[in-house]
């Protein structure tokens, strides 16, 4: 047994906002309430502490297989819990790809053994190659949590209709990466004034507003449940607010990285700024920031995007984009959006916890009787540095930042996958 005493407990689903003592005993809560006491139970001081539902980012690359020198699915389900992810969706552009049954099966294997829930998409094309749609069917019932072909925009419109029309039928979702390389020079940058500095010819906002415009036209027509992924652009967000109205099942993913920084970044920290799609300016990340507010944007996730420090050592035009996000993502969401008075903290665990797991059609995680044992404990307003990571990779132009929301604990499955306090013993934080 497991005796949370004392933290304030903020959930999402069941509206609580109070402080109050966590009971868990196996894999489940099995009490909530006053002054609990439990004979023999582990006690776990979380006075002044926050206690929630374990997060959930379901925009994560784990690299495995094909590109595990990168990262693997031990190394990210460690980042994830030490972030205070309880649960992880992972994109399909590994090697080879998930659009077969056994590459889903290695991965869901592989996962089941990391401590956290790793779950999986499976892409919506062949070899991610946009020419021939995978077998859904099977793969939606070996388990695949959505279709996705996240890092390369799905050009045939002929053939995303047939996709998002036999999503629906099977009731899954499908992700989209939106960047029409009709409009980009270069990627990796915004084509704006930075990339004029640079001399790089960098990636237009229109290279997201027109897939973003299509895909929100065919996803009302098809009455399919779409993701726009990672939106960048504040003419998007606008966007996606209209098919809203419309009646269309659109929703849309932020990132830290892109309602925290802007292109300016590129300057500072070189190719650790460099991501698809880019960081924009000001004014698109104050839009981006306005579509949380008002449930435009529904969900927060990382795209956590880990790279070797020689790939990223590279010139900018040779390097690789992304950034690794999973231990910087719940304190740069309370840093941005919760410190500034833009949105509560609740809301923050809305869109990092509840929002997710429903678009990927999971039951959202909740601190109440007889719910699964998936927690974070951490300190709003405590300081820490991002001087280490528990990821293969440290591509992240957040390395050195001071940055409020330390993650002491994270529980999942009532068995704790991450105490700060061993961990910055054992690897002399």
């Amino acid at each position: 047994m497991l005796l949370i005493k004392n933290g304030r407990v903020i959930d999402p689903v069941t509206h609580t906002d109070e402080v109050m003592d966590v009971l868990i005993d196996g894999n489940h809560i099995v009490k909530t309430g006053y002054d609990l006491e439990a004979e023999g139970a582990e006690v776990i001081d979380a006075d002044g502490l926050v206690v929630a539902p374990g997060l959930v980012d379901t925009h994560v690359h784990f690299r495995d297989p094909g590109f595990t020198y990168k990262e693997d699915i031990e190394t990210g389900a460690a980042a994830a819990a030490r972030g205070g992810f309880t649960m992880v969706v992972c994109m399909a552009n590994t090697k080879p790809a998930v659009d077969n049954l056994e590459t889903l099966k290695y991965i869901q294997d592989k996962g089941a053994k990391t401590g956290i829930h790793v779950v999986q998409t499976a892409t919506v094309t062949k070899g991610l190659a946009g020419k021939e749609l995978v077998d859904m069917d099977s793969l939606a019932a070996a388990g695949a949590a959505g279709f996705t072909d996240d890092g390369i925009p799905i050009m045939d419109e002929k053939l995303l209709l047939e996709a998002m029309e036999k999503a629906r039928n099977l009731d899954l979702p499908v992700s989209l990466h939106e960047e029409d390389p009709l409009f980009i020079a270069q990627p990796g940058v915004n084509q704006g004034k930075v990339s004029e500095k640079l001399g790089y010819g960098g990636a237009s906002r229109t290279a997201e507003d027109i897939m973003v415009a299509r895909d929100c036209v065919l996803a009302l027509h098809t009455g399919a449940s779409v993701c726009i992924q990672h939106i960048s652009s504040g003419n998007s967000v606008d966007i996606v607010r209209t098919a809203k109205k419309l009646g269309a099942d659109v929703h849309a993913e932020a990132t830290p990285h892109h309602f925290t920084l802007i292109e300016d970044a590129v300057l500072k920290y070189g190719t650790m700024a460099r991501m698809n799609p880019p960081l924009r300016t000001e004014k698109d990340r104050r839009q981006i920031i306005e579509g949380i507010q008002d449930g435009t944007i529904d969900m927060i996730v990382t795209d956590h995007a880990p790279h070797s420090s020689e790939e990223k050592a590279r010139p900018l035009d040779k390097a690789p984009s992304g950034i690794t996000g999973l231990e910087t993502s719940l304190a740069l969401g309370i840093y941005s959006l919760v410190q500034p008075g833009y949105i509560s903290l609740m809301k923050l665990m809305e869109l990092m916890s509840r929002n997710p797991a429903e678009f990927y059609r999971m039951e959202p995680g909740k601190i109440a009787e007889g719910a699964p044992a998936d927690i974070v404990i951490f300190g709003e307003n405590e300081q820490w540095t991002v001087n280490s990571f528990a990821s293969k990779a440290s591509n992240s132009p957040f390395a050195g930042w001071t940055l409020p929301g330390r993650v002491h604990y994270t529980i999942c499955g009532g068995n704790i996958v991450y105490d700060a306090e061993k961990y910055d013993a054992e690897h002399d934080v």
